[in-house]
């Protein structure tokens, strides 16, 4: 039987070619004989009680000038489809619920949504990563000022970061003597109206900020360790970090033991940690990247094992 397999991605024709891993599992969906159909979030809807998508067939290849192709759009309840990847990338705004709430009621209907909506939901890629505290170097969450500036008076040098962004943005350090620490508190929790993270500095970020790969519970061997550029505390590749595929220690393997059974009694079908150094600082749930770079350099067929778990769970229902 032939799998029906809908994609809610940022628009398709905008994306790094080289790097996307959401083209990544596309191409590896059709490999294994799927029929593709593709949505962005404003595609979405609920009529009649039902989930709707505003979907087009597509097909994509490997070619950096022409990677897809779109066949007319149709609205069609959700159901019809057998599987759901949500590849939307941040913010995680209420937008972002609201998509959780429609595809919730495709999963309702017997459609396997990776990642679970509910668990979306719950599970900050920030917040989240605190229900393993002592897997973390220390960390607060809050808006007030004064818990703030405790904070990096005891510890000297911190990082102060938002809880919606992605690939590095809006990061801070702030070392003993910095002059900014007011105004950037301030500025990151709109005068105390937003909740925001603050770690001690982890000064292994020198040597890398791992991206270990997670499919349903499972540690792909290898992880991505994304260095700094000269003059940065980010590691991110966004930010301008290089990355260097490497094997994972075996730190990195007892982390991903201990957070795996979580990850999978949530449906988190396919996460990211980041690991600097010997800490977690984050848990990526909403649209995990690196899987081009660590297959190219490892040989393993990430996309594809993920399609695998995936169709096999699947066909299982």
């Amino acid at each position: 039987m032939t799998l029906r397999l809908g994609v809610v991605m940022d628009p398709i024709h905008q994306i790094h070619f080289k790097k996307d891993t959401s083209l990544a599992l596309l191409l590896a969906a059709q490999q294994r004989g799927c029929e593709l159909f593709y949505m962005e979030q404003a595609d979405l809807s609920i009529q009649h009680g039902q989930g709707f998508g505003r979907m087009a067939p597509l097909s994509v290849r490997l070619d950096e000038q022409d990677w897809f192709t779109l066949g007319d759009f149709v609205d069609q309840p959700l159901a019809e489809l057998d599987i759901i990847l949500m590849r939307k990338d941040p913010p995680f705004d209420s937008e972002f619920i609201y998509s959780t709430y429609i595809l919730e009621k495709a999963e309702q209907e017997g459609v396997l949504v990776a990642n679970k909506p509910a668990s979306l939901r719950d599970c900050n890629e920030k917040i989240f990563a605190t229900q393993f505290h002592d897997l973390m170097s220390p960390t607060i969450v809050t808006r007030r000022a004064d818990l703030l500036k405790q904070f990096h008076k005891a510890h000297g040098d911190v990082i102060f970061k938002p809880l919606d962004g992605m690939g590095g943005s809006s990061i801070f350090r702030l070392r003993a003597d910095d002059p900014n620490v007011s105004v950037i508190i301030e500025t990151l929790t709109l005068h105390g109206q937003q909740q925001i993270m603050a770690q001690k500095f982890i000064p292994d970020i020198t040597a890398g900020d791992k991206r270990i790969l997670m499919i349903n519970g499972e540690p792909v061997p290898f992880c991505l360790a994304r260095i700094p550029a000269s003059g940065e505390t980010r590691g991110n590749l966004a930010a301008g970090g290089r990355g260097v595929t490497q094997p994972l220690s075996e730190h990195d393997r007892a982390i991903a033991e201990r957070i795996g059974p979580e990850l999978k009694k949530r449906g988190l079908w396919f996460v990211g940690l980041d690991v600097i150094g010997n800490y977690v600082t984050e848990i990526n749930v909403t649209s995990p990247t690196c899987v081009r770079e660590i297959s190219r350099d490892s040989g393993i067929d990430v996309a594809g094992q993920l399609l695998d778990v995936l169709i096999a769970a699947k066909q299982a229902d």
